[in-house]
């Protein structure tokens, strides 16, 4: 059994994904970079191994879900088994036109759920493989609930809900994820890592910082580090309760199948 850390956590070139890393960064530790730029993955690599871990980066665009597949394939070829997944990568572009991704599916929805959603599904086998694992989901406060009749939002499209809705539907996969597992081999959790961050999504968005990367990435670390409780929807760390539609299991059942025909994962 290895006695490597193996930690992945997707968006983790720039922001609160690459302050994640950067603190998880320790001797014993081998953490997967990813991100879509080789150049920042570079740097991150390095800053890494400067700490005393070892590190690998792996490219690949989450608005493709056979890139995806790709960075999945990726991750099984790297390691037998994974400590903690961190979904972080996502999108936040309340301001912009409506966009489709390369499979025809509404922005926000792709990347920041459907990605994390089949992501995590395709590394199953490595989750709970050698100890426990952390799930860690990086959500937001900002969630709407879905409309099953108009999930692409091709109706009245506001960018806002379409990006409340891509987090809560993530909300619904973390609690998916902590009923399904047994907690001794999977601990899931989701949070919601502080408002209007200093990230270069916010700021590409026009919106002032209200607070820093790093405070939004220690977050995420004692979420992904500290025993305790699975199931739970945070706010920065402390325990709160998530939109109501997420608590339906009904719901969550719907979605899943939604987000099984949509990704090919049942293909």
């Amino acid at each position: 059994m290895s006695t490597t850390r193996t930690i992945l956590v997707t968006g983790s070139t720039d922001g609160v994904g690459r302050r994640t890393v950067e603190r998880l960064a320790s001797p014993g530790a081998h953490l997967l970079v990813h991100g879509r730029d080789a150049g920042r993955g570079k740097a991150v690599v390095a800053a890494v191994e400067r700490a005393g871990a070892t590190a690998t980066f792996l490219e690949a665009d989450l608005a493709s879900l056979a890139e995806v597949r790709g960075l999945a394939r990726a991750v099984r070829e790297e390691c037998s088994h994974l400590d903690v997944l961190v979904n972080n990568a996502g999108i936040s572009k309340p301001s912009a036109p409506r966009r489709l991704t390369v499979d025809g599916y509404e922005s926000h929805f792709a990347i920041n759920y459907l990605a994390s959603f089949l992501l995590t599904r395709l590394l199953g086998p490595l989750l709970g493989a050698q100890g426990p694992t952390r799930v860690v989901n990086v959500v937001s406060a900002a969630q709407d609930p879905l409309d099953f009749d108009d999930l692409m939002l091709e109706h009245g499209y506001s960018g806002y809900r379409a990006y409340g809705q891509s987090k809560l539907a993530q909300v619904m996969l973390t609690l998916d994820l902590a009923e399904e597992y047994d907690p001794t081999e999977v601990v899931a959790n989701c949070l919601h890592p502080g408002t209007h961050l200093d990230t270069a999504m916010v700021r590409a968005a026009g919106i002032s910082p209200a607070g820093s990367a790093d405070s939004g990435g220690a977050a995420v670390v004692a979420l992904a580090t500290v025993n305790g409780v699975t199931g739970q929807y945070f706010n920065v760390r402390h325990k709160s309760r998530a939109h109501r539609q997420a608590y339906d299991r009904e719901t969550r059942g719907r979605l899943d199948a939604v987000a099984r025909r949509l990704t090919g994962l049942d293909g």
